[in-house]
């Protein structure tokens, strides 16, 4: 099992790009971009963040991939 997050499709939901995203959240558009890439995982304090900034759940933000 693998933690994914579901950043991508929350910034299509707010009809931002990358950068307008990541001004959003607080954070440089090169650490969001490897958040939404899954090239790494934002860290339990940032997606509780990110899940009030969302006003989302945390289980909206990241999920387990079962599949791998």
């Amino acid at each position: 099992m693998t933690v994914k997050n579901n950043l991508k499709d929350l910034r299509y939901e707010h009809k931002m790009n990358q950068i307008e995203f990541a001004a959003h959240l607080n954070v440089n558009r090169q650490l969001y971009n490897r958040w939404e890439n899954q090239a790494t995982q934002p860290s339990l304090e940032w997606i509780l963040k990110i899940a009030q900034k969302l006003n989302k759940q945390v289980e909206d933000i990241v999920y387990l991939d079962e599949a791998e």
